[in-house]
């Protein structure tokens, strides 16, 4: 597999700025190149230029370009190789992610450029799209996707924004027990968690936690700490 993928769990850590701590990662993954197609899908409160210009904002260093703005986006897509461009996607509700990407006829294209080698980026929503299905990820579904299957890069679930917090007085289920439902379902389906500040990194056939906290394995019952730098090439296929 040649798939060159970084798959952050979030846009921001604790109180720094929109994708301040992003950009180490992303700087390590891209080495010098800087030009992005990005995108927007994922985001319903503000339109998918405001998006893109709030990217360009936050990620100075980078040439980014929004794939909204191509009449014919798939071969934005298949061109980004050659030029020279990675494909960074946001973060936002997966399900309005997802269902723009079955609606525009895209989810083939873009796994195949994926598994070809075109660089990808992925926060939150867009790192959500990696795993089997987006059936672990923590937004509504506020529109119905074609499908929950999604990019299927890695072979098991992601749970970006991981947190096992419980406000005090707070009745709701935690993330522990929203993630054992899954896994009751599904027990041979694994799910990596990844808190904020963390992100999975697959190169060259090598799949691995990057940050400064654990990260976490769910498989049937049990729940494992993931080390960071931790090897999770077992997940890929």
């Amino acid at each position: 597999m040649s798939a060159h993928v970084l798959m952050l769990s979030s846009s921001r850590a604790g109180s720094e700025a929109y994708l301040d701590h992003a950009k180490s990662f992303m700087f390590g993954h891209l080495g010098d190149q800087r030009d992005i197609l990005f995108v927007p899908f994922a985001g319903v409160t503000m339109t998918w230029d405001e998006y893109t210009h709030k990217v360009s904002e936050a990620l100075p260093e980078f040439s980014i370009t929004g794939l909204h703005t191509f009449d014919d986006p798939a071969a934005a897509l298949k061109e980004a190789k050659a030029n020279k461009q990675a494909i960074l996607v946001g973060g936002g509700n997966t399900f309005n992610l997802l269902h723009t990407l079955y609606e525009k006829d895209l989810l083939a294209t873009l796994q195949a450029v994926i598994e070809e080698g075109t660089p990808y980026i992925g926060w939150s929503a867009g790192s959500n799209i990696c795993g089997q299905s987006i059936r672990t990820t923590n937004d509504m579904p506020i529109v119905e996707p074609a499908s929950f299957d999604a990019l299927g890069i890695i072979h098991c679930q992601l749970n970006p924004h991981y947190s096992n917090y419980a406000p005090p007085g707070h009745n709701g289920e935690t993330r522990d027990q929203r993630l054992a439902e899954f896994t009751t379902l599904h027990p041979q389906t694994p799910i990596i968690a990844i808190p904020e500040g963390t992100a999975l990194s697959l190169t060259d056939g090598r799949l691995t936690l990057l940050g400064d906290v654990e990260g976490y394995v769910f498989l049937g019952e049990e729940k494992t700490v993931i080390q960071p730098t931790a090897d999770l090439s077992q997940y890929i296929d």
